[in-house]
């Protein structure tokens, strides 16, 4: 994809996943004062919410699209949300200051890690003791029909990077206890997604919490 092309898509997503946002930022918890950092922000929506909900806290959105962020950072200062910043970077391997965050969140913007224990081991390092974690991650191709609309190409693996990489949440288990979290708990989601302007598709998605240990 083009940098535009890129940003348009991630602004899509943003649109279309905002029936998850409630169920996603009510699992974080974020109470006033905390520091939230929201993996793979895209266009920034989760990171904007997570910021006014952190009142005198803040929230740092990170992706790998500089022009996905600088629409983040165009809509966070159109609406005010001043305590929101974005950062381009990897999250797998960027050097986050150890334990400055309480809150770690992604919406659907963890799944391409290659390495994604090394990618966690290094999150949790950014994770005060006992910091709070909620991943929105979709199920497996056969409970998101969406997926057959959007492509052409074999049913993806659960094990390798890609949209449905935590789709198997005894893998999810597997990934966030080596990294050095708790064990997670994985709860079912069904929502409607918005594919196209007033076409919904039914979707399937795991809501992961867990904590960093205190």
């Amino acid at each position: 994809m083009s940098g535009i092309d890129l940003a348009y898509s991630t602004g899509l997503t943003e649109n279309s996943l905002y029936r998850y946002d409630d169920w996603l930022l009510r699992a974080a918890a974020i109470r006033d004062g905390d520091r939230v950092l929201d993996i793979g922000c895209g266009t920034g929506g989760t990171t904007r919410a997570a910021a006014w909900l952190a009142g005198s806290g803040a929230a740092v959105g990170v992706d790998l699209s500089e022009q996905a962020l600088a629409e983040a950072t165009r809509r966070a200062e159109e609406t005010g949300a001043v305590t929101a910043t974005f950062v381009p970077a990897d999250a797998q391997v960027h050097a986050f200051e150890p334990e400055t965050f309480d809150v770690l969140l992604s919406r659907t913007g963890c799944t391409d890690f290659a390495d994604p224990i090394a990618a966690f081991t290094n999150l949790a390092r950014a994770l005060r003791p006992g910091g709070r974690v909620a991943l929105l991650v979709w199920q497996a191709p056969s409970r998101n029909p969406w997926y057959a609309e959007l492509t052409t190409g074999p049913t993806p693996r659960l094990d390798v990077p890609g949209p449905f990489a935590f789709a198997d949440p005894a893998r999810v288990a597997h990934i966030l206890t080596t990294a050095g979290f708790q064990t997670p708990e994985c709860e079912p989601m069904q929502e409607l997604i918005q594919l196209g302007r007033g076409v919904d598709y039914p979707s399937a998605a795991w809501l992961v919490t867990t904590r960093k240990p205190a």
